[in-house]
């Protein structure tokens, strides 16, 4: 009797530390991931999450953390305009980073700036995705006519350097667009033409991983009991490709907003009324040489600033998720 109860004695705290961990159950896995293991490692990494999330939050509430509202004519006096940062003589103490040509204060124009800059961003890479990944995979798996109409396809946009598909783009589209519509959709243009820019690189990758994954047993399998193709890719050739997939999305992120940024600065993006950080950029460039340096300085920090970040992200997230350096 005494060797049984010490027995139960002993078992008891093994099976409650089971019970424990099948309590956590989702957090406890992402815990033990080995991406989660090697983000808790990299100080950068972190740093880079931590920038790049600080940067989406206060883009995103930008209403609540922004002092002054650049859109809001009440809050804006040309009296106010091309006022130095906070720590320079002849400045105003309301303006921390100092104001633009039209009075704006610089912080909340950078906040309503990445606000623009990240939605034009994240709509790109989503547009990018849905026609790149679409084609790319329908492309694998079909193979045929289909499959080399898609990559000559690919293959002639990517001889063209992505900022130039764009521009056109974007050209064609304001000139079929009537004058009054053109400031108002100017952001949708610009996000079509980021996103039509560049699908290829996304239909190229999930295409090697969809040839891949075509030739494996189960996809026979499915052949053989008689599903059809438009059901064997969604269900189980594109989950299996969208990793890839989805590092590039984090790398095309970065590239989507310079772009946004380069449209801008030429004067092809947003209009100067909706403030993006490109639009800054161009509207302080003006005014360099006027010794006016804050108005050119502070966006592209911002924007240097979060591109690194995301860029550095990717990179993690590409070797995190590679197989073979773990």
């Amino acid at each position: 009797m005494a060797r049984e109860e010490i027995g139960k004695s002993e078992a008891a705290p093994a099976s409650s530390l089971e019970t424990g961990y099948e309590r956590l159950g989702f957090w406890a896995r992402i815990a033990d991931n080995d991406v989660t293991y090697s983000f808790l490692r990299s100080p950068l990494v972190m740093a880079a999450a931590g920038i790049t999330v600080t940067f989406i939050l206060a883009a995103v509430f930008a209403p609540l953390v922004a002092p002054f509202d650049p859109f809001d004519p009440t809050q804006i006096s040309l009296w106010d305009g091309k006022l130095p940062p906070a720590w320079v003589q002849g400045s105003n103490p309301a303006y921390f980073l100092g104001t633009d040509d039209q009075g704006r204060d610089l912080f909340s124009t950078i906040l309503y700036g990445g606000r623009i800059s990240l939605l034009v961003g994240f709509a790109a890479v989503f547009l990018s995705m849905a026609l790149g990944i679409g084609l790319g995979v329908a492309a694998g798996y079909l193979g045929g006519w289909f499959d080399a109409f898609v990559m000559r396809l690919a293959d002639v946009q990517l001889t063209i350097p992505g900022i130039l598909t764009a521009i056109l783009i974007n050209g064609i589209a304001r000139s079929v667009l009537p004058i009054e519509l053109r400031d108002e959709l100017a952001i949708y243009v610009v996000i079509l033409a980021i996103g039509f820019s560049d699908w290829p690189q996304f239909a190229r990758v999930t295409r090697a991983a969809a040839l891949v994954e075509a030739e494996k047993e189960y996809i026979q399998a499915a052949r053989v009991i008689g599903l059809r193709p438009f059901i064997i890719i969604v269900r189980h050739i594109l989950p299996n490709v969208l990793r890839p997939a989805l590092v590039l999305a984090t790398i095309g992120l970065a590239l989507a907003i310079i772009a946004e940024a380069t449209l801008s600065f030429l004067g092809q993006g947003v209009p100067p009324t909706t403030p993006s950080l490109g639009t800054l950029i161009r509207i302080g460039n003006d005014y360099l040489f006027s010794g006016l340096w804050w108005i050119t300085l502070f966006p592209a920090l911002a924007l240097v600033t979060l591109v690194l970040a995301v860029n550095l992200l990717g990179d993690w997230l590409r070797d995190a998720l590679n197989p073979k350096l773990r």
